[in-house]
């Protein structure tokens, strides 16, 4: 049977590194296969990311860390989702424009969640501007600015960071209410520091990949 050179790269976005992973695989396959194997990598390529807003503490006033300095250490891009994670009843997720987040006004907002798990899937580049929508927690730093990447990919791309805000009001001792009780049995526990959550079937892919790959080059 027809023999080919098969050659599938795998591109990881590492949260922690600015560059993409990339693993290269070269092997002798017969057709069919090699196909296959590239198809189940392209799926892979295309897995969006979870990334949980505030870790484990969750969307709360007077944040241990700033909203928008967690924001700029990690990359976003189009179908990634952020969760936000509140108490049900006494907090809320507004998305507003750069003016009301400014002003940190409730009155307009162009969507408003209140489920306490709110997930947030990206659907175009650019900016989104988020704000609480308790009375006085957006003074508080209960703020969210995420600048999304337009290209997911190999492409050439350098790190966004969100634009510069109005300095934080003064630290005052934190009364920051307990959060909700952690995600339902069927959700991975967020990250402590927020980062991005891969989806199991992106590790069941690499793994189906190099289990072929190994025996196939014996």
């Amino acid at each position: 049977m027809f023999q080919i050179k098969c050659i599938v790269f795998t591109f990881d976005k590492t949260p922690s590194l600015s560059f993409p992973l990339i693993v290269v695989v070269i092997m002798e396959l017969q057709g069919p296969l090699c196909f296959v194997l590239v198809l189940f990598t392209l799926v892979s390529i295309s897995q969006a990311r979870i990334f949980y807003v505030g870790g484990s503490a969750g969307w709360v006033p007077n944040p241990a860390q700033n909203y928008n300095e967690w924001a700029g250490r990690n990359r976003f891009q189009i179908n990634d989702t952020l969760v936000f994670k509140y108490n049900k009843g006494s907090d809320s997720v507004l998305e507003v424009t750069k003016e009301d987040y400014d002003g940190c006004n409730k009155s307009n907002p162009i969507k408003k969640f209140e489920d306490g798990e709110t997930e947030f899937k990206f659907d175009r580049s650019g900016p989104f501007y988020f704000i609480s929508g308790e009375n006085g927690n957006c003074e508080k730093g209960e703020k969210l600015i995420v600048v999304v990447l337009a290209i997911r990919g190999g492409a050439k791309q350098t790190q966004t960071s969100p634009p510069s805000t109005s300095p934080p009001s003064t630290n005052t001792p934190s009364t920051s209410p307990v959060p909700s009780s952690g995600p339902p049995a069927h959700s991975p526990p967020p990250p402590a520091n927020g980062g991005a959550s891969e989806s199991p079937s992106r590790f069941l892919v690499y793994a189906f990949t190099f289990i072929v790959c190994g025996v196939l080059l014996r």
